[in-house]
């Protein structure tokens, strides 16, 4: 009788064993939580989490205007944050965009950018840790000036490359407002871009073309673009 007692006990508490191991497992694993959220509307810019430790970001962009909008983390360069770090574009009204970038310690601005005009809207984060080599300082093959005015990109048209280069784009506003400089490689899908440069600024970034074929660049503020600040070029 008394192992009768006994046994539907211990069979209750070996059932109950794989249970709790599951719940523990799930814990354990579940890395949603790694994302930080970046809400964006056409007004603000808020970002779940300010403090962060360096190595891998992962960011969940939401847009919850009615404009479309891109977001920009940008690192100080001279002074300022206009160094691009990374950016996610075209983020239409209600949709949401994964954003994932290493940073090294330091400080940072993310900006969300409605209707993708302008400095954005913008909001300053600190990163612990080891500070990452300046990308802005690596080394580079050859620089290639481009003028920037209302409405042409003057400085590419006889520009040529060789698949692989590096090069460093240096982007000079002058005109009356500001300009940018996108470019796209053979895919259509963008390599690299001088952010927003003020009238009477400079701003540059090294790119590099890793693939041959027709590259094409353009004036990605506005109707720019559509005014003539486009083009293209081929790496070989």
């Amino acid at each position: 009788m008394r192992t009768s007692r006994t046994l539907p006990v211990l069979g209750a508490a070996l059932l109950a064993l794989p249970l709790l191991a599951a719940c523990g497992s799930k814990d354990s694993t579940d890395s949603g939580s790694d994302k930080v959220a970046i809400t964006a509307t056409d007004t603000a810019c808020k970002v779940a989490k300010t403090e962060l430790k360096a190595g891998e970001a992962h960011f969940a962009v939401t847009n919850k205007g009615d404009k479309a909008t891109e977001v920009y983390v940008y690192g100080e360069h001279d002074g300022a944050y206009t160094k691009v770090v990374t950016e996610v574009e075209n983020i239409g009204p209600g949709t949401s965009r994964d954003m994932e970038v290493k940073l090294g310690g330091g400080t940072y601005e993310i900006a969300c950018k409605p209707g993708q005009t302008g400095d954005g809207i913008r909001q300053k984060i600190t990163v612990e840790g080891a500070k990452a080599h300046d990308e802005a300082e690596e080394t580079y093959d050859r620089e290639v000036e481009v003028e920037a005015k209302e409405y042409k990109l003057e400085g590419l048209d006889k520009f040529t490359a060789k698949a692989g280069e590096k090069i460093e784009f240096k982007l000079e506003n002058k005109g009356t407002a500001e300009h940018e400089l996108e470019i796209f490689g053979p895919d259509g899908k963008e390599v690299g871009e001088v952010s927003p440069v003020k009238p009477g600024a400079t701003g540059e970034a090294v790119i590099t073309l890793a693939k041959s074929g027709t590259y094409t660049y353009k004036c990605g503020i506005g109707d720019h673009a559509d005014k003539g600040m486009k083009g293209s070029f081929t790496v070989s």
